[in-house]
């Protein structure tokens, strides 16, 4: 009897001793919490970012009046810039044939023969500051001048060709400031084969100041409309954060920060200014598709090989970053605004 009852004491005491220690362990992991690392913080990170930005998403979804409404809103605002944008960018195809450069035309004497009319274009392209020089027969020039000008019945009845030889000289990529391209102007035309030389400079200098003033009205309308972009942006998101203030108060409650609150209302923001760039894009090809072919028959009537060239992924990518940059910053400068008014009580 006494060996038994030592043995169950010592169990007693033996089971006491066990739960002690346990009972140590768990005042122990509650006292020193396991610190989370760098990468879960950061996964639990993304992983929140994903699904506000798919609620923010199918919160849109779920009113599809309001939100293509304001798509198309957005996407007309930065149509216009865009249109205005590509219209310049077409227009400067004009010059580019000219590398920027101005062009000059050599008249040579009448009995000026044409092994000479070669080797003076010969001579003239060996020069440093010439880049091209192209000799151009008299025949050549009235075939051209017979298709561009569409007097051929007229130029049958002419006993003699009236239209001179000419050299066509382009200056160098790196001559083409003004001074160096009129001190090559007057040594060319003071050639003794040369009756008359033309510096067709005047014109160039007109279409880049057209063009300059193109991309200030542009930049201009975008500046505008920009900000309209984002009054539009603002507004709706102002109203989406009064729809939900109860829901703010709630999370602000349980200890949800200013952060966590805003986060939904940026992903918001991001998305209308997605869906309106893609609104833009789809505008501005559906309207170059519309232009291409009377454009292309305009330019068929002046003997041109120009075409309209359409956005490229380029232009595409920096749309649709101009409209989600406009949307975010809308939204934030909204939610900055009227998130502070929402606290609890």
């Amino acid at each position: 009897m006494l060996k038994d009852s030592m043995i169950k004491a010592a169990a007693t005491s033996g089971k006491s001793a066990k739960d002690d220690v346990l009972r140590a362990d768990v005042r122990k992991s509650a006292a020193s919490p396991r610190r989370i690392s760098l990468r879960d913080r950061l996964a639990s990170y993304g992983l929140h970012h994903r699904q506000v930005a798919g609620e923010s998403l199918m919160r849109m979804l779920r009113n599809p009046l309001g939100s293509l409404a304001t798509w198309l809103v957005i996407g007309i605002a930065l149509a216009l810039p865009g249109s205005l944008y590509v219209a310049l960018d077409n227009l400067a195809q004009l010059s580019t044939a000219w590398d920027g450069a101005p062009q000059m035309s050599l008249f040579l004497r009448q009995g000026t023969e044409e092994a000479a009319g070669k080797a003076l274009s010969e001579r003239l392209g060996r020069r440093a500051d010439v880049a091209r020089a192209q000799y151009v027969s008299r025949e050549q020039a009235l075939a051209e001048f017979r298709q561009l000008s569409g007097f051929g019945e007229v130029l049958d009845h002419l006993d003699d060709n009236p239209l001179p030889a000419v050299i066509l000289v382009r200056p160098k990529a790196g001559e083409q400031d003004a001074a160096a391209v009129q001190r090559l102007f007057e040594e060319v035309k003071a050639l003794p084969e040369v009756d008359k030389a033309v510096l067709d400079l005047q014109w160039v200098e007109r279409l880049y100041a057209m063009l300059d003033i193109g991309r200030r009205i542009a930049l201009g309308l975008a500046l505008m409309l920009g900000l309209g972009v984002l009054l539009v942006i603002g507004n709706t998101i102002r109203l989406a954060i009064e729809s939900r203030r109860d829901e703010i108060l709630v999370v602000k409650l349980v200890g949800g920060t200013d952060a966590f609150v805003r986060r939904p209302f940026l992903y918001t923001g991001i998305w209308f200014g997605l869906g309106g760039g893609a609104v833009a894009c789809l505008i501005l090809s559906l309207g170059l598709s519309w232009l291409g072919n009377p454009v292309a028959h305009l330019a068929d009537l002046y003997a041109s090989q120009f075409s309209l060239h359409g956005l490229d992924i380029r232009h595409i990518a920096l749309l649709l970053l101009c409209a989600v940059g406009l949307g975010w910053l809308g939204a934030w400068l909204s939610v900055g605004r009227h998130l502070g008014a929402i606290q609890p009580r």
